[in-house]
């Protein structure tokens, strides 16, 4: 079920700029627990700053959400991150594929936001010197 709230974070993230971010307040708590594979803490002002640090690292960054699942209140958003690197074959376009657990508080308002997807895979391998290892050490131990 995919509630007004719902669709409010969705349409955040699918519509997010450098200016948007400030309204990131409209979307989260005051004090919302937030969790990637890199940082955990709680408060939208840290939340923001990672928003705004996500343009200052990457170029053309974009979200697009591919769904929702769970209830009302409840549930996990899958998104592809696109986005555009130098350190990155080239700075052509990369895509991180991931899943994020979501929970509402009761004025609609995420309380809880933990992403889940593959450093690994979306990250590190892309990476030309890493990567080069990563690729060799995935097909030794296959």
């Amino acid at each position: 079920m995919r509630g007004a709230h719902v669709e409010r974070l969705i349409s955040f993230y699918e519509n997010m700029s450098p200016e948007s971010v400030a309204n990131v307040t409209d979307v989260y708590t005051a004090d919302a627990y937030f969790k990637d594979p890199f940082s955990e803490f709680n408060g939208v002002g840290k939340i923001e700053e990672i928003m705004r640090q996500v343009y200052r690292k990457v170029r053309d960054p974009r979200f697009v959400v591919r769904g929702w699942s769970g209830t009302e209140y409840d549930g996990f958003v899958v998104w592809d991150m696109h986005f555009r690197s130098r350190f990155m074959r080239g700075g052509g376009e990369q895509t991180i594929h991931g899943v994020s657990h979501i929970r509402f508080d009761v004025s609609g308002k995420v309380s809880y936001h933990r992403d889940y997807w593959d450093t690994g895979e979306e990250l590190y391998a892309k990476l030309p010197l890493l990567g080069w290892l990563i690729r060799r050490l995935r097909r030794t131990m296959a």
